[in-house]
């Protein structure tokens, strides 16, 4: 009888090949080729930002000390005043409407200086704007002002809000007496005009990187296809889905596949080469031997007897030696696959004509694509040996359940019974050749060490375990993938 696969069994593989194509480790290509050109590209690009915004910044100062400079040009240019020591000081309209507006964040200031340099605060002019804050003038800006007359000079101070302010100065003299012009305007706008432009920019930057890095993986990607192709090629190939590499590659690549063909070509030669010298060693010993059984059972004397068994036992170890070396050359070909389940359903069925006196069943469980990366005659061996023991030794029910171990990439085979089993001191005792379960039961003990040796040829391992069901339980571990390709 046979179980259904579950779906779950696909969606495990389909997760784990997707996972494993998006995933790249330290050591990937991919991840190295990004990396660098990531790590270029943002400091270029934090550069490039760092500068946009000390340009903007260095531009926005200069349209505030323009606009700073042409108040106080027009302030100087309009400002009315009178003859004499004691002569009236008439300021003009300013056009732009800030300063009337209580500490608006514009303000202009006019006064007379004296010769000591102290500005006289009877003679101090203010705008609306400053109320009874006065603009401060360092000594140091006013002796440079008094070497350039008429002529802007910029420096920072601080406004009647405490906010920092821009501040421009004119020296000039009326009429004999000597005055400053001063108009201050906050950094407060043009601050937040370079933040705002500093946020936007960064955001702006961070599209770029984003952008660009995920133009960059896929540039990568797409110019490492080829490589990728080539390694799915490589596995198909060890799973046996494919003999050899069919692509056409770029010119960079190509002669790698070439040169990868070639060595799978040897190989495939060098396997049937071993073959046909075993199948050749094989027909010349067993013939021999056939004939030199049958002239010795033809008279049943004492030295003819002799010479038989050991003509039988020497053939007996012929063919497990021959057995071994046709393994051992199949392991080492790629590409060899077979599907398990219909391997299965053949052994059942047949196994269970066999046995039928005594009723056997044998419940069998293997996903459809489950598949042995070795020759369909060598699981026959392994599962037939190990399925006809079970037969034996049961009351009535065997159960073999494969399944695909996705971590190591290997056939796992559990058979069991429900017959009497086994000591488990004697479970390494029955893998030795000539070892039987029972003397009483004909055969040359030769199964189990042959199915052994088999495994190992194939790299796999082989147990035995208590089973669930009352009696010998064997676990194989063998070579194996899933999917049809």
């Amino acid at each position: 009888m046979k179980t259904e696969p579950l779906a779950l069994e696909r969606i495990k593989d389909f997760t784990r090949r997707a996972f494993a194509r998006v995933v790249h480790g330290r050591n990937s290509l991919v991840g190295r080729l990004i990396r660098l050109a990531a790590v270029w590209f943002i400091m270029v690009l934090c550069v490039a930002g760092v500068g946009l915004t000390y340009y903007f910044h260095r531009t926005a100062l200069h349209h505030l000390d323009a606009g700073v400079a042409e108040t106080d040009y027009a302030l100087f240019a309009d400002t009315d005043a009178e003859p004499g020591p004691n002569g009236r000081i008439t300021p003009p309209e300013v056009g732009d409407p800030r300063p009337t507006f209580y500490h608006s964040g514009l303000y202009w200031q006019i006064s007379e200086i004296t010769p000591q340099q102290v500005m006289i605060n009877r003679e101090i002019t203010t705008s609306y704007s400053a109320g009874t804050w006065r603009i401060g003038l360092p000594k140091a800006v006013l002796a440079n002002a008094e070497t350039h007359v008429g002529q802007t000079l910029f420096y920072d101070s601080v406004g009647p809000t405490g906010a920092r302010m821009r501040v421009v100065v004119i020296y000039s003299i009326i009429h004999g007496r000597a005055f400053v012009f001063l108009v201050g305007e906050d950094y407060g706008p043009m601050n937040h005009e370079v933040g705002t432009f500093a946020l936007i920019t960064a955001l702006a930057m961070l599209v770029l990187v984003i952008g660009s890095l995920a133009a960059i993986y896929f540039q990568v990607r797409i110019g490492l296809q080829p490589l990728f192709e080539l390694t799915d090629e490589l596995a198909n190939t060890q799973r046996g889905a494919q003999q050899r590499l069919t692509k056409t590659y770029p010119a960079e690549i190509q002669p790698v596949a070439t040169q990868i063909n070639a060595f799978l070509d040897y190989s495939q030669d060098v396997v049937e080469r071993q073959r046909t010298h075993v199948g050749n060693l094989a027909h010349a010993l067993k013939t021999p031997l056939s004939v030199l059984i049958t002239s010795a059972g033809a008279d049943p004397s004492p030295l003819n007897e002799t010479v038989r068994r050991q003509a039988e036992l020497m053939r007996g170890q012929v063919d497990h030696h021959l057995r071994r070396a046709r393994a051992a050359a199949r392991s080492q070909a790629m590409g060899e696959r077979t599907l398990v389940e219909p391997v299965f359903d053949e052994m059942a069925v047949m196994l269970e004509q066999v046995f039928q006196d005594k009723g056997v069943t044998i419940d069998w469980r293997a996903p459809d694509d489950l598949a042995f990366r070795g020759e369909r005659a060598d699981l026959q061996e392994i599962a037939g040996n190990l399925l006809e023991n079970a037969c034996i030794w049961c009351k009535r029910k065997v159960r073999i359940v494969a399944a695909f171990d996705e971590a190591d990439h290997v056939l796992d085979l559990a058979i069991e019974d429900d017959g009497p089993g086994l000591p488990e001191e004697r479970f390494d005792e029955v893998l030795k050749r000539g070892a039987r379960l029972d003397e009483s039961v004909p055969g040359t003990g030769l199964g189990l060490s042959i199915v052994d040796e088999l495994v190992r040829a194939y790299g796999g391992t082989m147990k035995f375990e208590r089973a669930q069901l009352g009696g010998l339980r064997a676990h194989v571990r063998l070579p194996g993938a899933l999917g049809e390709g």
